[in-house]
């Protein structure tokens, strides 16, 4: 460890936030090209669902991040109204105010360059925001989580993890291959909110990882596990693709959740992480780069989707662009007195 710091956790967070990067530039330079592009190469479209399980991993990985840190504290009236005035607040505070930077770009983008679609540009814009009232509401809720699981041995915790995961991810893939055989409106009635849903259940596995739960399953079971959630993703995605039917890769496909937790086990049995001063680097800056990418894809979009090469070497171009200009960014705004830390929710 450096400076009591877990090295393969600041691992995990800096490659959660560059898979974020990685899908959003992937997404970019897709949706863009795809206005002129009717069909692309078969390798490009692999590489597009590859590269869409490679970027679905990085929110698990948050998640599993929060619920390895956080659910393991015993929290009492103080404490609880501490961790509120701490962490949600000064989130919620952020929210509001990269919302507002967002929307202000947006309209200056609007007035003065008329031939940028704005629906799209705002889509783009806010692609990422949808995280932030989620994990909000995680948060406000994490105290009350981790005193139940006091509660509880991690084996029973365990078990109900296992039922929570079948409702919340098997059931729905159930209906999503039933809708494509035709089978429509197959909805089966219920209710996991107070459980937080799908994110809910990554951040327990995140808890899970910390009570030792995997630890009796080899690595190479993990390493096979995560390697076959690869593909069977990315195929089923070609198959859906193949069928005309529209599927969009979110966090509850089964296999994202097989694929991250077996990548989390993984990175939690690392002792030492080599180059570990470049990795805390990039750790350090996660969430702010999570905050200011955005500011940077939208400008360099129709600079690299014009370049004279195939779509995934512009998608992996973008990529490095952005995360060269966003940490770059970072860094600066942070060194900014009284306001940097403040405005990027850097502790």
């Amino acid at each position: 460890m450096s400076q009591n710091r877990i090295e393969w956790i600041d691992l995990v967070r800096a490659i959660a936030i560059l898979t974020v990067l990685y899908i959003h530039a992937t997404d970019g330079i897709y949706i863009i090209s795809s206005d002129a592009i009717m069909n692309y190469t078969l390798f490009s479209r692999v590489f597009q669902f590859a590269s869409l399980f490679i970027g679905r991993i990085g929110v698990p990985f948050f998640l599993m991040i929060t619920g390895y840190l956080l659910l393991d504290r015993s929290y009492n009236d103080e404490r609880v109204r501490k961790f509120w005035k701490n962490n949600c607040k000064g989130l919620i505070i952020v929210t509001i105010i990269w919302s507002a930077i967002y929307a202000v770009t947006i309209l200056y983008v609007s007035l003065f360059s008329t031939n940028v679609n704005t629906i799209e540009a705002g889509n783009l814009f806010f692609s990422h925001m949808w995280y932030m009232p989620m994990i909000i509401g995680m948060y406000l809720s994490l105290p009350f989580v981790a005193t139940a699981l006091e509660h509880f041995k991690p084996e029973t915790i365990n078990q109900a993890a296992i039922v929570f995961s079948l409702l919340a991810f098997l059931l729905p893939f159930i209906s999503l291959l039933l809708d494509m055989e035709g089978i429509r409106n197959i909805n089966i009635q219920f209710c996991l909110g107070f459980s937080g849903g799908i994110y809910g259940i990554y951040i327990i596995l995140g808890w899970l990882v910390k009570k030792g739960q995997f630890k009796k399953y080899s690595s190479n079971s993990f390493r096979l596990l995560a390697i076959v959630s690869f593909l069977i993703t990315v195929l089923f995605q070609y198959y859906t693709y193949i069928r005309g039917y529209n599927f969009l890769l979110w966090y509850e496909f089964p296999f994202i959740l097989t694929g991250s937790i077996a990548l989390f086990e993984l990175c939690s049995r690392r002792e030492k992480v080599r180059g570990f001063r470049g990795v805390q680097f990039l750790s350090k800056y996660s969430f702010a780069v999570f905050l200011i990418h955005n500011l940077f894809r939208i400008p360099l979009l129709p600079l690299v989707v014009f370049l004279p090469f195939t779509e995934p070497v512009k998608a992996i171009i973008l990529w490095i662009l952005l995360i060269i200009f966003s940490y770059l960014g970072a860094a600066i705004v942070y060194r900014i007195p009284q306001f940097g830390k403040f405005i990027l929710y850097m502790r």
